[in-house]
């Protein structure tokens, strides 16, 4: 007699029970992630967007306006970011020599001075035209001076970098040149000998050279690290309480701005940085290249979401990878890896040499600029065609229209103040041969480091706040058999936003005038 397979193979059985059960748990998540074939004719989970009138729609920019304008105020009246101290090459020179060598001494400094810069103005006198463009080399040579007072030499070779100077006509002193730029700080005080070649013929046009050294002031750093502590804390806060309010309902059911906003918010913590402090503790690049590959993330993540969302919200039927993120994913990830490769290309070729400038290696960098300004342009015509069409389609539908007004107009603001704040800080000089390096050094106070940052943490808060459920949102399960929301099984073409809204009547000493409102994605308040 036969023995049945089960007897025969107990391990064969228990382990296609096993993948069986692994099968079903992965359907199950699956079904989870996945939306419904049309969101149109399901009940999203409730936003607090559809329960507020106009006269709430205010207050929410009011208040978004009042929290900016504080953290903005703070940053003007709070310290500056950039300390200088200035140094006469002619007194610092041997022999009075105007091309050096010129032995410099760099300010002692601290972990808080996080960077260090050294920069070069030569003045010229006066009416003096034919300066501009003048090649001319440059020696430069690094040491760093221990605690004991002893000096010792950061690198074998004497960096020898060609330069060019640029004077306008009648200019009494030409553009800011930088000699070399630190990343962190290894040693309490750096000696540095600059020498210049190729200017013998232009000593009679020479008036002075100047040498700025230029580092963090150290009050700003305690500043930075307050205020950079606080926005960690509120935007655990926020993203515990979003998570919160989203519990009760199935990941099924939430919008796709509930989604996104499940992402963003995290994003948002890292953006602001919880490990910042360890660049105070911990003498290496590491820190610095954490925070900015966190930045540059956070910011990708968020041009991806408008993406999303502006499609998503038109597309009703199954949002599929390839036809749907697969095109935003690329156009948002070439953004990213250039500005990722930038960084990680500016900070290896510092360790190696601290005068490194993206002038050395100038076809590479122009290639990198115009492939990046392309990828800009095509990411704008492609939002604008999304934002266009979105608004053209959806212009009369109830709900979706309330969506799409509140997050363009709210994001229109962040990105007007957006551009007054780069073009405040950067001015018209924001793509020059030492990118990065470059453009820390135009901080001029701590309102522009205050003011950017509060505007994307509010600008999240705010669409958390829009976008969660309302504490009293009640689900569809909870209110399916009840006689008395029969009319949430009404079509989005039966209700209309606010048509009933004064009309409902009181049921149990609460008005349920959001009932109304439910359907695809209302909320009973």
């Amino acid at each position: 007699m036969e023995r049945p397979d089960s007897l025969e193979n107990p391990l064969l059985s228990e382990m296609k029970h096993f993948c069986k059960r692994i099968q079903e748990a992965c359907n199950e998540l699956r079904d989870d992630l996945t939306p419904y074939r049309n969101e149109r004719f399901y009940r999203l989970a409730p936003m607090r967007l559809y329960t507020l009138s106009k006269r709430h729609f205010v207050l929410v920019f009011v208040l978004f306006f009042f929290c900016f304008g504080v953290s903005t105020l703070i940053g003007v009246s709070g310290p500056k970011i950039i300390s200088e101290n200035s140094y006469n090459g002619l007194i610092v020179s041997a022999n009075g020599s105007k091309t050096g060598p010129f032995d410099l001494w760099s300010p002692l400094l601290t972990n808080y001075n996080q960077q260090l810069w050294l920069t070069s103005i030569i003045e010229l006198n006066d009416n003096i035209a034919d300066l501009s463009w003048r090649e001319f080399g440059m020696n430069v040579e690094l040491q760093g001076v221990m605690q004991d007072a002893s000096v010792v030499r950061i690198s074998d070779n004497v960096h020898d970098k060609n330069r060019s100077l640029h004077c306008a006509a009648h200019q009494q002193a030409c553009d800011e040149i930088i000699v070399l730029h630190l990343g962190y700080l290894n040693y309490s005080r750096y000696k540095i000998n600059v020498s210049f070649r190729n200017l013998q013929h232009d000593l009679k046009d020479i008036k002075n050279v100047t040498f700025v050294f230029k580092m963090f002031n150290t009050t700003f750093s305690q500043v930075e690290i307050w205020f950079r502590f606080v926005f960690v804390v509120m935007t655990f806060i926020v993203t515990c309480m979003f998570a919160h309010s989203l519990r009760k309902f199935s990941m099924r059911d939430w919008g796709i701005e509930q989604k996104w906003m499940s992402i963003l918010l995290p994003l948002l913590l890292l953006y602001n940085d919880p490990f910042f402090p360890l660049s105070f503790l911990v003498n290496s690049w590491f820190p610095g290249t954490l925070d900015a590959f966190f930045q540059a993330l956070f910011l990708c993540a968020l041009l991806l979401f408008w993406l999303c969302v502006y499609h998503g919200i038109r597309v009703q039927g199954e949002r599929r990878f390839l036809t749907f993120y697969l095109p935003k994913l690329i156009i948002v990830g070439l953004l990213w890896l250039s500005a990722v490769t930038l960084g990680i290309w500016q900070t290896v070729n510092e360790l190696q040499d601290p005068t490194y400038q993206y002038k050395v290696d100038i076809q590479n960098f122009q290639g990198m600029k115009i492939f990046f300004l392309l990828v800009v342009c095509v990411y704008v015509l492609y939002l604008v065609f999304l934002v266009v069409r979105a608004c053209s389609e959806l212009k009369n539908m109830p709900y979706t229209d309330l969506r799409l007004k509140f997050l363009t107009a709210l994001t229109l603001v962040v990105l007007v103040i957006s551009v007054v704040i780069l073009y405040l800080r950067f001015g018209s000089k924001a793509l020059q041969d030492n990118f990065v390096a470059e453009l820390s050094t135009h901080y001029q106070n701590s309102a522009e480091f205050l003011s950017f940052y509060g505007l994307l943490n509010f600008y999240l808060y705010t669409l958390a706040f829009v976008y969660s459920p309302s504490k009293n949102a009640l689900y569809d399960s909870q209110l399916k058999d009840n006689p008395a929301f029969s009319m949430l099984n009404d079509s989005d073409d039966e209700v209309i936003y606010g048509s009933d809204y004064e009309e409902m009547p009181l049921q149990n000493g609460r008005a349920i005038k959001a009932t109304a409102k439910y359907q695809d994605g209302s909320e009973s308040d």
